[in-house]
């Protein structure tokens, strides 16, 4: 049942979530071949995001994200600078030539094609344009450059790239419509955002409650262990310590197994992403979730009704169950099934993150990670599970989330706990011993990788590079400098002799 029971957790752990409904929204990702176009005069500005805010009849409506181009006047940055400008469809729709229809200073919207981006800015300036909008033949965003022969950069008119799906809209709109006006802006997005420093705290937390209640099982259960050593007087007991009831170890060869799966199904991921195939995700990640918040919550409840844990109930097809874990199963049930009916409102992440952390607590206190030599195993380990906690960007005029998967949080907390639950065995202060020290290279470690993704422009960075230096790394120094290296690379408990068992000169066993 124990076995069961974890092979689904690992299961879940390695193939949930999932649902990354990245903010920028209605744009879609920006793509383009040649990123490294070199600058020159006239085409030299920075790729940025705009906002293109619609109004009409004069009511505000709907807001698409767009990219500048490299050539153009610079988008301004604040909103209260950005004017109220008439939007029109131009005749012909690629503006390849003079467009028929009349310009007084609006914002003409073209199709993409026929002609460069140049070309289409030229003529729409010398139309009397105030900015030209064109629209992909995709629903990608796609980085407008000059090509290495062009010569005519004199552009005045800012000049911004939605996608396909947008200019559906806009165009519907204004066939429909009187009036159609738009407003052009692209705010700078801060270098740093307060969901950071609360994901920072989220993992470390997580990880910290989770060490704690790992090397407190083992704790209790070394002191059961010890308590039956010294009832026991007819039979010669084992002298180490009892495994914990439903925790698995994993060995080498599981953790090997562990990467190779991740591997094959980050492949599928790849191969099969589709809706449905979201929909597989979302449902395995609230069974995962159900049961890592069922078991926290009757870990907690347990110290108030202790009765209702202690007592069972055999129900057909799982066994015994205690009247506790039949009192919280309906919350759980229902708290999964109303996050995943709405997942994709503003507030889901809340719902989604209390299961992630209910499932990251309960894998870490039933995962345990024996030694540091299986804990070494993990090299390919940053893209090893794609799961991930949430938090909306504050303060960020674009909105969106910080992420953080749940792999950076949970391989290294295997780790971390390993080392509490051998300072606890082993009697070690928290000074003397490992666990503050992992503690703080994890947080170091996390928190190098919100310093380099600021560095890299927002570009994801694979957290488990940092990390994986900082608390292997850090444990594995200190146990060679306190000459512990040894026992913990092999063992994983220290050595301590059974006080209930003597060895004779015979050679032969006897109790005292």
């Amino acid at each position: 049942m124990a076995s069961e029971k974890i092979s689904s957790i690992l299961l879940f752990s390695a193939v949930i979530l999932l649902v990354r409904d990245a903010p920028s929204a209605i744009a879609g990702d920006i793509v383009h071949d040649d990123d490294s176009t070199p600058k020159k005069p006239g085409c030299e500005n920075q790729f940025v995001l705009v906002k293109v805010q619609t109004w009409v009849n004069g009511v505000e409506d709907v807001e698409f994200v767009g990219v500048g181009a490299r050539f153009g006047r610079a988008i301004v940055s604040k909103e209260k600078n950005a004017k109220h400008t008439r939007l029109i469809l131009s005749d012909p729709r690629d503006c390849c030539i003079p467009p028929k229809n009349k310009i007084v200073g609006d914002v003409i919207m073209v199709d993409r094609g026929n002609c460069t981006f140049t070309k289409k800015a030229n003529i729409a300036q010398n139309a009397n344009a105030s900015a030209i909008l064109i629209i992909n033949n995709q629903k990608e965003l796609y980085k407008m450059v000059c090509e290495p022969d062009e010569t005519d950069l004199n552009i005045h008119i800012p000049a911004v790239m939605l996608p396909l799906d947008a200019g559906t809209r806009l165009e519907k709109m204004l066939t429909t419509t009187s009036s159609v006006s738009v407003q052009l802006y692209s705010p700078f997005r801060p270098a740093v955002d307060i969901a950071e420093v609360f994901l920072w705290m989220m993992a470390v937390l997580t990880i910290l409650c989770a060490s704690y209640w790992s090397a407190w099982t083992t704790r209790e259960a070394a002191i059961e262990q010890d308590k039956l050593l010294k009832d026991a007087s007819d039979e010669i007991p084992n002298t180490k310590y009892a495994s914990v009831s439903g925790v698995v170890n994993m060995n080498v060869k599981a953790a090997v197994l562990f990467v190779v799966f991740a591997s094959c199904f980050l492949f599928m991921l790849y191969k099969l992403m589709s809706s449905w195939f979201i929909d597989v995700l979302v449902v395995l990640f609230c069974i995962g979730g159900i049961e890592g918040l069922q078991t926290c919550l009757v870990a907690l409840l347990s110290r108030w009704f202790k009765h209702a844990g202690e007592s069972y109930i055999k129900v057909p097809f799982l066994g015994a169950i205690s009247y506790l874990t039949l009192a919280v199963s309906p919350f759980c049930i229902t708290f999964a099934v109303l996050w995943a009916v709405y997942r994709n409102v503003s507030f889901a992440w809340i719902g989604q993150d209390i299961l992630g952390i209910a499932l990251i607590i309960t894998v870490l206190q039933i995962v345990h990670v024996p030694n540091l030599k299986v804990a070494r195993g993990d090299r390919s380990g940053e893209d090893g599970i794609p799961m991930l906690l949430k938090f909306p960007r504050i303060f960020d005029p674009w909105g969106g989330y910080s992420i953080i998967g749940f792999g950076d949080i949970l391989l290294p907390g295997m780790l971390v706990a390993f080392s509490l639950r051998y300072d606890w065995l082993a009697n070690k202060s928290l000074r003397s011993g490992y666990f503050l020290w992992a503690m703080v290279a994890y947080g170091f470690g996390l928190l190098i990788t919100y310093v380099a993704l600021n560095l890299m422009d927002g570009h994801g960075q694979p957290a488990l590079l940092y990390i994986v230096p900082f608390t292997l790394g850090t444990l594995m120094t200190l146990g060679r400098k306190r000459g512990d290296l040894r026992v913990l690379w092999t063992s994983g408990e220290p050595e301590t002799p059974c006080p209930h068992i003597r060895l004779q000169h015979s050679g032969e066993l006897s109790l005292e």
